[in-house]
Order: structure tokens, then C-alpha cells, then sequence
């Protein structure tokens, strides 16, 4: 995929992601209790599209009745039957050690019931690296996709933990083809570093780790405030020069409650869509909410589907 998905002014990001995806193996994707419409859809549309082999687990009876009653034919996709949401989430967590899957699906389970099981210290889905979430944002008045994080996993990380986060953030956007050397905008309420604003200290202290080689593959500055990470007159009014300023590709936030409040409030001003994976396990995440519009589900998987191509072909090879 070339960065032109990145840089393009249409409101067709997404369609570009999907149409990259589409060109990929479709790797196989576990999907955690699908018992609802929505998620049973999601899965089937994006199976439909090529993007995604499923493997659905959780009550069969349920699984089928929902598919009965809406229309969608899951007779050509593996299902493997589990008690309840919770026994579907252990499950799934069981065929990704198995090597059966390659991506996880969020289905009608909650998100905290699913991620207990991705990060049990035994038997989940642990990695060395913090586990945190992208959003990864089509907004139509913006040139670039925007990557934001984390707005939905750690809620107050410290400084080790962002570390990891914009690691996992910078992976995706040039393991799945965005671009490279993504510029990295570190927010905070202002600019400069002072002792008042702890996240400006954090955000200089995170610059100074790329310096030194702890965090690689992008561009960072920070603080920044938001106008003037995104806006190029903005940082030039405050005379801000770096080769991030006024034009950042992803968005670190200070803490998940900030990062909410900033995907949602690009989601229904700016009428962004949003598509949402979680990185730093064994595989990655599909998370969708209930409000995604069909597209941004569909975007979620293609993103997912591009990151677990990527990483099966740079998979290290074990000699016989």
C-alpha cells in the first residue's frame, strides 16, 4: 500500500484502506461472540470484501439464530461453539496460541470482558510491549490519516507505558503501509515545558528517549497543543518549527480520558470516522462499538488485516 492513503485530501481514506486489504491474503480472524447483528454483519461484510477469514466462536444456537433472522449466510466460515462471552473470549484466546488465528475480532461482548482475556498474565496474549489502542481516523477536512492514542486501553500511563504506545503506533502506520517515518505530535494544553503540566514534561522526556534511540521509525515533537500540532499557521502564529508541527500523523494524548474526549469530539464535529485496533499483543485487535458506521468496521479489519500481513511476512523463519 502506498502512503497516498495517508496523504490524501478526499474523504476516501478508508476507501483506499480497504481497497489495499482487499489485495492482501485474508488473514484468519477469530471473532469473539457475535451474537448480535451488528457484530455478526461486520464480520460476514468483511469477509464478503475479502478482507478477513472468520472464525466465529461463541453459543452456536445464537450465532445461527442471528443469522437466520438478518439474512447472512455463515455457512462457508468455521464456528466453534462456547458456552457464554466469557468461555467465547477464553476460547479465542486458546486458537490464537494454537496458531488458527491471526487476528482477533471484538463481537457482542463488552470490551473489558474481552481484554481480561487478551491480558491474563497466564494464557493470554501478553507481549513485551504495552498493550494500547490506535484510533485510526478518516477526517474529511484533514490531508492526513490521523492516528490517535490511547483513547481506550491505559488510562493514566506513565512514562514507560507511552514509550510503548507510540512504539505500537508508529509500527502500524509503516508496517501497514501509510508511510514512513510518521511525524509524532506529543500533546499537551500548551507548548512549552513547564512543572505545572506534568504531560509537558513527559512529552519533552519522550522526545529526548527518540533522541536516544528508545523510540524509532518516526519523527516526535512535544509538547504541542492540539491547534498547533495539526494546523500549520497555528504553529507558525506561535513560532513553532519542526517538521511536525501544523502537520502531525499521529496524535499521543496525555491520558484515555483526554484521548476520548478528542476522537469523539473529531467524530461528531468534524463527522470523522474512526477505526479502532488494539496493538502490543500477540496479534491484533479488532475493537468496534456499536456506533461505527459500516465503513469505519469495515476499516478497522482493513487496517487489522494489512498489520497481520505485514507482520507474517517479516515473521523470522526457523530453520528445519
Amino acid at each position: 500500500m502506498s502512503a497516498d492513503i495517508a496523504q490524501s485530501h478526499s474523504p476516501s481514506k478508508y476507501d483506499r484502506l480497504i481497497a489495499a486489504a482487499k489485495a492482501m491474503p485474508p488473514p484468519p480472524t477469530v471473532v469473539v461472540h457475535p451474537c448480535d447483528e451488528t457484530s455478526l454483519r461486520g464480520a460476514v461484510d468483511s469477509a464478503q470484501a475479502g478482507i478477513i477469514r472468520p472464525i466465529l466462536v461463541g453459543p452456536e444456537g445464537k450465532i445461527r439464530g442471528v443469522a437466520s433472522k438478518f439474512g447472512l449466510d455463515i455457512s462457508g466460515y468455521a464456528l466453534v461453539d462456547a458456552a457464554h462471552s466469557e468461555d467465547a473470549a477464553a476460547k479465542s484466546v486458546e486458537l490464537i496460541h494454537a496458531a488458527k488465528g491471526e487476528m482477533l475480532m471484538k463481537g457482542s461482548l463488552h470490551t473489558d470482558e474481552l481484554m481480561r482475556a487478551v491480558t491474563a498474565k497466564a494464557g493470554g496474549l501478553r507481549t513485551d510491549r504495552r498493550i494500547s489502542h490506535v484510533f485510526v481516523m478518516d477526517v474529511p477536512t484533514y490531508a492526513e490519516t490521523l492516528f490517535v492514542t490511547d483513547a481506550a486501553i491505559n488510562i493514566f500511563p506513565d512514562l514507560d507505558a507511552k514509550r510503548d504506545i507510540i512504539q505500537n503506533a508508529i509500527d502500524l502506520y509503516t508496517q501497514a503501509g501509510f508511510g514512513k517515518a510518521p511525524r509524532v505530535a506529543i500533546l499537551s494544553a500548551v507548548e512549552t515545558v513547564t512543572s505545572k503540566i506534568p504531560s509537558t514534561i513527559e512529552a519533552a522526556a519522550l522526545c529526548k528517549m527518540a533522541d536516544r534511540g528508545q523510540i524509532t521509525g518516526g519523527v516526535l515533537d512535544g509538547p504541542l497543543a492540539f491547534d498547533n500540532a495539526i494546523d500549520p499557521e497555528a504553529a507558525r502564529i506561535k513560532g513553532i518549527k519542526s517538521e511536525v508541527a501544523g502537520r502531525a500523523q499521529i496524535l499521543v494524548v496525555p491520558d484515555l480520558e483526554a484521548g476520548n474526549m478528542l476522537a469523539k469530539n473529531l467524530a461528531y464535529f468534524a463527522k470523522a470516522d474512526g477505526a479502532g485496533i488494539v496493538l502490543g499483543a500477540r496479534v491484533p485487535v479488532v475493537l468496534t462499538s456499536r456506533a461505527d458506521t459500516p465503513r469505519a468496521r469495515m476499516a478497522s479489519c482493513a487496517v487489522a488485516s494489512l498489520y497481520a500481513n505485514a507482520r507474517r511476512q517479516h515473521a523470522p523463519t526457523v530453520a528445519a
